[in-house]
């Protein structure tokens, strides 16, 4: 794994770190122009109530304001999670070059996992796509933050069973 690659997932890391903070699902995106930072982003799915808040998008449109283009033909995408079918077919729409992703998504993976939208020679854009950087701690990131949804989801149903008798 390229130095440059982790560089750029730790950023992605704490953009997704951001959203936890605020109690969204962690997964964070930065895109790179050779060897500068064009955008960043976080899910904000519940924030705004909007299905297409994810990472990956709010990204993409903060890389076509700052260029002025809808053409990211030399853009890089890192991010911490694997991209859903929305988010690839954003990505192919807006000529990416290379994804870089964390941890795979077995319930929504299209860069490989579910299929593989991205490379897929039936469209007319395909990007290169580099699985698993800092697969580990961007994993635990999603699994940490489910599990403690879960926990405290557990203790209202106890909280609301001891209290709903008096």
């Amino acid at each position: 794994m390229d130095k440059r690659s982790e560089i750029y997932m730790w950023q992605a890391i704490q953009e997704a770190e951001k959203a936890r903070a605020i109690n969204e699902v962690p997964i964070g995106a930065v895109i790179v122009l050779g060897d500068e930072v064009i955008a960043t982003a976080h899910n904000l799915r519940e924030t705004k109530q909007n299905a297409v808040a994810h990472a990956e998008l709010l990204a993409i449109e903060q890389a076509c304001k700052k260029l002025g283009t809808w053409r990211l033909e030399e853009a890089e995408l890192y991010v911490t999670l694997e991209p859903c079918p929305m988010c690839s077919g954003a990505i192919l729409l807006s000529r990416m070059k290379k994804v870089v992703y964390g941890a795979t998504d077995p319930k929504a993976g299209c860069a490989g996992t579910l299929m593989n939208l991205l490379q897929d020679d039936r469209f007319n854009h395909q990007c290169e796509v580099i699985p698993g950087v800092l697969e580990e701690p961007c994993g635990r990131l999603l699994s940490d933050f489910f599990k403690d949804i879960r926990k405290k989801r557990k203790m209202a149903r106890k909280y609301l069973l001891e209290n709903n008798g008096e």
